[in-house]
């Protein structure tokens, strides 16, 4: 010990005499001629990165930024070039750099001056010093000099090995993070390299593996494992219960890697799923904070049942897609065909695996990124204004043989808005939505760890506001998470994911149908606010829409709590090699508590007389929407358990036969209570509790809900000979839906696969194509989304009550509810698919494509249509209807990356599905043009409207609804009988279901910047919508100025109209039909990495500023209006809350 210290002392007691000779020699005067000699004062840079003088500042002189190019530039040139862009003047010994005979070749477009003098001077023997006067002083290193730089830094020695097969890997680069420094590794996979300090970072690279930075962390010794770099074939897809390598994939998947979600500025994962997988179907159906979740379609509709797929998120099913924090999610693999079989009964709609990110061994790594948003709708309705509607109202009074309500001269008092207390002129829209409205998403995380414990945590924030002016709208989350890793022994792995949300939405008491229905109904000749600022009259119940969206009514407070939680252990079995078992359990919680606060407002009326004694208008209270203030509270608590074990053999059989087998069990169970309570006649508004809530129609109660699985699974692998896959996947469910003796189902799936490009044929005469495989699949599946216990015969009170007792007691009814179904069952599906995968110029293009047929049998659907209403009965679901899909998905990518540092990817990918009701209930004896049957889901029957007649001789020259006068829609006499009636309608064969999706994805990369571009559309779709008008509200703007007149009788829009007054708005027919066809910008962003080498002097790895937008223009040539995205029964009448137009600033930094 006390030798030990003894050595210590003298070295560093040898260290400091060194010093001091350095410093001594560097005082010395050169020898020989000098060019501008000039005493050196003091050395400033005896080192990299150390400066001595005080007066000049690191920032601006070692670390100023320049841009160099040289190319076989001496030496003595290249350092005069440097030395100008940093106004420093050059000294030096020429018979120093006599004797060095040196060009320079490098390039950089951003570098800091301390690093290309360094780099410059590299090799030469030489070091540089600045003096406090602006001199850049060329010294030449002395021997003792090196003995300095010796004795100051240490050595780091170790052997790099494969991951894979343990052999060890020669020509590895090693350099220290931050430097130029480094070396390389030996034949045996040893290297040795000089370090500065122990608490460097090592970088080690090479071709073919995945490049690592390992902290030194004071050890002298450092051993590296490296990974084989993941390519395509080689890429691991993450499928039912385990991961596959892309090249063993004999099912349909689509895939996607987290940090493509993240391009898009969304605060909901499912928004960032469209145009980007292939069969993947993601419709917008609202932009309201909280409820932005899209509608996900697998390869479109297949069922007129609930078509939504299963969501599995690391491995638990049930979770949630939308809220999931894009910033932690990994990857996300869709199963489109038999290959979802192993999910059972639940899988008939697809399979959309989540996978979060995990840790990494090594120095810990924090990610920090903040992005600031402002949103507004992609489309708000043109309306017509004052003067146009109070021309359009004339015209309905016209047509009815009325007086006209407006003179002329009225009309232009509208239009030139010289008196707004009698004539207004008010955009609705544009008083209650403002411009933009801010959101906001920040995310820290963390993740490293050593080869025994890996973590990865992350916390985010995300808001949005509403679209409304003064809104009581908005949205706030906060999430956290952590992901272990742990591992025991060579043969144990622990893992454990726990994560929490908070989701925290407000909103006014009105909905958000409410509010825009009352926008759709508001009437520009009414104002919005009276010029003193009071609000206007009501449009009706009480309504302005200035005022319904803001908190001047109470609020809608919706509070929800998510944690979620799961365990797995993972052992290899020592004594047969390739087995190991498996056991997980996860717990999920979820409370839910929402509070609805009415509270009366107040909106005024003006007589347009009154006025006061300065002449101002007297305003009276009007209509308000609550008499009396109210409350009413909901409550939901609940949690899922699941418990599962599986069991993996894994054998390799004469190199020729790999088989994988995996078997499993799994039991999940869920309960739920809830609770609800009502009072209303509070005395004030200034207590917002149930105690204080008068005792009349006061109201509370409450429920409870159960549900169990039990699961057992399987799949079989087999590959021959690299080339000639099989796989087989099964499951025996049994669902708590259906009656005991008949829960139980089992769903086999196969595939088959032939890697045709593994054939020597193929290798010696199409090397065009390195990669082709073909692949067949068929497979059973199920959907269980339906009411549970409908095997039970239930009971309900009826609103008749009858007296019993002599007329002393008072009853209710009981009558028997829908009868039971006691052999209801699962949808069953049958998903047959054949694909081919390609690959050409080595990967450089790849296409694949699928064709698909589905068929579904077992929907659920009653009786109703056959089976007269004077039967009596309420009729229970049966499992009656029959549906096929089919159609082909397909993804074809190009990439590109040149010596330039230019790299590019054009990528397009889409799916055409169409789908037919084989069999459903409907009436007998209609003629077939009218029947569903052999038409897609949502096919309606509609009249075609063939135009407007023109003139009173038009109407009388072809057959035309009673009462038709110019200026009406023409309805087609469809069956040529001479009249119009129901006879005349046709099932038309489209539906809201758009029959092609697709995206375009570009992106490109060069020296530091970024950019990615996502088209996205849709074609095939219809869209029933009809608006407002008259006197039930406003008319489009487009109507105005394309209507029918007698003056312009060719004309692409009818006559005026009230909504209720005219055949063709109480009919259905085509006239309100709208193709919903577009094409959108739906994602760009521009990206800015910083330089390392400038990044790296501030303790930050990487700096990347970015601006991106989302849904920034769309091109509808049928929707002008109106959004064609959003489909839903709301929207019918444009009651629905617009989707969101993002513009987005981001920042992202690792450090």
């Amino acid at each position: 010990m006390e030798k030990t210290v003894q050595n210590l002392v003298l070295k560093r007691i040898r260290k400091l005499l060194l010093l001091g000779t350095i410093l001594l020699i560097s005082s010395i005067t050169a020898v020989g001629q000098a060019h501008r000699v000039a005493p050196v004062d003091q050395i400033s840079s005896l080192f990299p990165g150390v400066q001595i003088n005080q007066d000049i500042s690191e920032s601006s002189i070692l670390n100023k930024l320049i841009s160099v190019e040289f190319q076989d530039i001496p030496l003595l040139e290249a350092i005069n070039i440097i030395s100008e862009k940093a106004n420093l003047e050059v000294v030096y010994n020429s018979k120093t750099l006599q004797s060095i005979n040196r060009t320079i070749n490098f390039k950089s477009e951003q570098i800091t001056l301390e690093q290309a003098l360094w780099q410059t001077l590299d090799g030469t023997g030489l070091r540089f010093a600045v003096a406090d006067n602006k001199q850049l002083i060329l010294l030449k290193r002395t021997f003792e000099e090196e003995k300095v730089i010796d004795a100051f830094r240490e050595t780091v020695t170790g052997q790099i090995t494969d991951g894979d097969t343990g052999e060890p890997l020669p020509g590895v680069n090693i350099v220290i993070l931050g430097t130029t420094n480094g070396t390389s590794s030996d034949i045996d996979g040893s290297y040795s390299l000089s370090v500065e300090s122990l608490q460097d970072t090592l970088e080690f690279s090479f071709l073919g593996y995945q490049t690592q930075r390992v902290p030194i962390n004071g050890r002298t010794t450092v051993n590296v494992t490296m990974q084989p770099q993941v390519i395509e074939g080689d890429e691991l897809v993450v499928v039912g219960y385990s991961q596959q390598r892309a090249e063993d994939l004999t099912g349909s998947v689509s895939r996607v890697q987290g940090a493509e979600i993240k391009k898009a500025p969304v605060t909901n994962v499912s928004q960032g799923l469209a145009g980007r997988l292939p069969g993947v179907v993601a419709i917008s159906n609202t932009g309201e904070p909280g409820y932005d979740g899209a509608t996900i379609r697998i390869r479109g509709l297949n069922t007129f049942g609930n078509a939504n797929p299963l969501v599995v998120v690391d491995g638990v099913p049930g979770r949630s897609l939308d809220r999931i924090d894009p910033s932690t999610v990994e990857s996300i693999s869709v199963l489109k065909d038999a290959s979802a079989a192993i999910y059972g009964a639940q899988a008939a709609n697809g399979v959309i695996l989540i996978t979060t990110k995990r840790g990494t061994s090594g120095k810990p790594t924090i990610n920090f990124s903040y992005n600031q948003g402002f949103a507004r709708p992609t489309t708000v309705p043109d309306m017509a204004n004052s003067a146009q509607y109070a021309t359009l109202l004339n015209e309905i009074d016209m047509y009815a043989g009325n007086p006209m309500r407006y003179t002329s001269e009225e009309i232009e008092t509208f239009r030139d808005g010289s008196d707004p207390w009698n004539y207004p002129n008010t955009d609705w829209f544009d008083e209650t939505l403002k411009p933009w409205s801010p959101q906001y998403n920040g995310n820290l995380s963390i993740d490293g760890g050593t080869e025994n414990l890996k973590y990865f945590v992350s916390g985010s924030t995300k808001g949005q506001d509403g679209f409304y002016e003064n809104s009581a709208t908005n949205y706030n989350q906060y999430d956290l998470r952590s992901n272990l890793d742990f591992k025991v022994n060579d043969h144990i792995d622990l893992t454990f994911n726990a994560s929490g949300r908070y989701e925290d939405r407000n909103y006014p008491v009105r909905s958000a149908e409410n509010i825009f229905r009352m926008l759709m109904r508001s009437k520009p000749n009414m104002p919005a606010y009276w010029p003193n600022g009071l609000p206007g009259p009501d449009i009706e119940y009480g309504d302005n829409p200035v005022v319904i969206s803001t908190d001047a009514t109470g609020y809608n407070e919706d509070r929800r709590y998510i944690v979620n939680s799961d365990f797995g252990i993972d052992v290899e079995i020592p004594w047969v090699d390739g087995l190991s078992v498996e056991a997980n359990a996860s717990l999920d919680k979820y409370i839910r508590f929402q509070k609805v606060w009415q509270t009366p407002w107040y909106l005024y009326n003006w007589d347009g007389q009154t006025v006061d004694e300065n002449g101002e208008p007297v305003l009276v209270r009007g209509k308000k929407g609550f008499d009396d203030p109210r409350l009413a509270e909901n409550m939901e608590d609940s949690h899922n358990i699941l418990l599962s074990g599986l069991v993996n053999y894994e054998k390799t059989i004469a190199n020729d036969h790999k088989i994988n087998l995996l078997g499993g069990v799994e039991r999940i169970t869920a309960n739920g209570d809830l609770f609800d309570a009502y009072r209303r006649y509070y005395i004030s508004t200034a207590i917002d509790q149930l105690f204080a809530g008068g005792r009349d129609e006061m109201n509370n109660g409450g429920s409870g809900w159960e549900q169990a699985r039990l699961n057992y699974f399987g799949r079989v692998n087999y590959r021959f000979k690299n080339r000639y896959l099989a796989e087989f996947v099964w499951r025996y469910q049994a669902s708590y839906i259906f009656e005991e003796s008949s829960r139980y189902g089992f769903f086999p799936g196969v595939s088959l696969g032939y890697l045709i490009s593994e054939e020597n044929f193929w290798k010696d005469n199409i090397s065009i194509v390195n990669f082709a495989k073909i692949r067949a699949s068929i497979g059973e599946t199920g959907n269980d989304l339906i009411a549970p216990y409908q095997f039970l015969a239930s009971y309900q009170f009826n609103d008749l009550s009858f007296i019993t007792d002599g007329g002393n007691s008072f009853n209710k009814a009981l009558m028997e509810g829908v009868a039971p179904n006691r052999g209801v069952t699962w949808e069953t599906a049958i998903q047959r698919n054949v694909g081919i995968d390609l690959e050409f110029f080595d990967g450089q293009l790849a296409l694949t494509t699928d064709y698909f047929y589905n068929t579904r049998d077992d929907i659920l659907w009653a009786r109703n249509a056959s089976v007269p209403f004077t039967a009596g009965l309420d009729l229970p679901d049966e499992n009656i209807g029959r549906v096929r899909n089919q159609g082909v998905d397909f993804s074809l990518e190009y990439t590109q990356e040149q010596s330039t540092g230019l790299s590019y990817s054009i990528g397009v990918n889409g799916v055409y599905a169409k789908n037919k009701i084989l069999f459903w209930d409907e009436p007998p004896g209609g003629p077939e043009y009218q029947q569903s049957t052999g038409r897609p889901i949502g096919s309606d029957l509609y009249y075609r409207a063939i135009g407007v007649f023109q003139d009173q001789e038009h109407v009388n020259s072809y057959p035309h609804w009673d009462g038709a006068r110019p200026g009406d829609i023409i309805f087609e006499d469809y069956n040529n009988d001479g009249v119009i009636d129901a006879n005349d309608r046709v099932r038309d064969d489209r539906s809201r279901t758009p029959t092609f999706t697709g995206g375009v994805n570009l992106a490109m990369a060069y020296k530091g910047f970024d950019l990615s571009v996502l088209f996205q559309g849709a074609a095939g779709g219809v869209f029933y919508q009809s608006t407002e008008s008259g006197d039930f509200g406003n008319f489009l703007e487009s109507f105005y100025e394309e209507r029918w007149t007698a003056e312009n009788p060719s004309s692409k829009h009818p006559r005026t109209y009230n909504r209720s007054g005219v055949y063709w708005v109480n009919q259905a027919n085509t006239y309100w039909l709208h193709k919903t066809d577009y094409i959108r910008l739906k994602n760009i962003e521009l990206g800015y990495t910083l330089p390392v080498n400038f990044t790296s002097a501030y303790g930050i790895q990487d700096v990347r500023l970015y601006l991106s937008a989302f849904n920034l223009f769309t091109f509808s040539p049928d929707m002008k209006d109106f959004d064609p995205e959003t489909v839903n029964d709301r929207a019918a009448a444009g009651y629905n809350y617009p989707l969101n137009q993002v513009v987005n600033f981001g920042v992202s930094l690792t450090f």
